[in-house]
């Protein structure tokens, strides 16, 4: 499918992140949020079940975050009453611990296979078991080199609307929000398939 990205960019320019997420939700027909429950996640997630409570959250799990994210995550799940639809590769972290002795380091020839098993293959598989027509997620401009080429509105290689509501805010707005809202946020998380902040996981450029 064909998406016309400067066409929907033009609707929501000039639109605040709540007045994005409400445009995209009325626009879809099978939304999902996506959610790894990394720094300031949890604003997009606020913002988002308070105008659609059954949201479709989407956590793709590698088994290797850390203690803090997952009682984190259990917590922000339970106090947001999050429609949580978690997906988790189809190996065994032990499987890969024997097989890649630990987690490869990016320069590592193996990190492009672990990276497959824990994050691509298992977000592929739910997008191609859920199909949804819209993905909300929580990208910003200022996070790395690549995303500082996107808009709010991009396209998935299987056409997808890609709508990533806070693109345009810093961290001074978003702690502001969570402030304002009294969200807590969890700074000990760790992304095995970008090791340093400003590399990308994959999810972006390869799908």
């Amino acid at each position: 499918m064909s998406v016309n990205t400067d066409q929907l960019n033009a609707q929501v320019a000039n639109k605040t992140p709540e007045k994005i997420i409400e445009w995209a939700l009325n626009s879809a027909k099978n939304p999902i949020l996506t959610t790894n429950f990394r720094p300031y996640e949890v604003v997009i997630l606020h913002m988002a079940v308070k105008l659609r409570p059954d949201l479709q959250i989407l956590w793709i799990d590698s088994g290797y975050n850390t203690s803090a994210t997952y009682r984190y995550a259990q917590k922000v799940i339970a106090e947001l009453s999050l429609n949580m639809l978690t997906y988790v590769p189809l190996q065994t972290s032990a499987f890969r611990n024997a097989q890649m002795k630990g987690v490869p380091e990016v320069d590592d020839a193996l990190h492009g296979e672990f990276t497959e098993q824990v994050k691509l293959e298992p977000f592929r598989r739910a997008l191609a078991q859920i199909k949804p027509d819209y993905w909300l997620n929580a990208i910003r401009k200022e996070q790395t080199e690549f995303r500082n080429t996107l808009e709010v509105i991009s396209a998935s290689k299987d056409g997808v609307v890609k709508v990533a509501p806070l693109y345009h805010s810093s961290e001074d707005q978003l702690d502001e929000y969570m402030s304002k809202h009294q969200l807590e946020n969890e700074f000990a998380y760790f992304d095995p398939t970008k090791a340093l902040d400003n590399r990308e996981c994959g999810l972006h450029t390869k799908i």
